[in-house]
């Protein structure tokens, strides 16, 4: 007979795997929403793809915070390199504060 913990393992991998698939599912749900251009799509497609990211690295061990200071490193570092979004248009910048606020 399988062990308790065995059954919880098991678990654990399907819902990963289950969200992975929700991440191509909602890029590929986001792209049409891009090709016609309708915004209610795209802002839903996003935002579950958001939700799926961070849902995923809790499955994985990562806390929520170690996920939001990675993405404020790599906001920094982009900055720093110059990247052609904060050149451009500042985008990375305007991201960085909305999220220190």
């Amino acid at each position: 007979m399988d062990k308790p913990g065995n059954v919880h393992i098991a678990k654990n991998i399907k819902v990963m795997e289950w969200l992975k698939t929700e991440i191509i599912e909602h890029v590929g749900v986001l792209f049409k929403g891009l090709y016609h251009g309708k915004e209610s799509l795209i802002i839903d497609s996003m935002a579950s793809l958001l939700i799926a990211i961070y849902v995923l690295a809790r499955r994985i061990g990562i806390p929520f915070h170690k996920l939001d200071q990675a993405m404020m490193d790599k906001l920094q570092e982009h900055k720093r390199e110059g990247h052609e979004i904060e050149k451009w248009y500042g985008d990375l910048s305007v991201l960085e504060q909305y999220i220190k606020k």
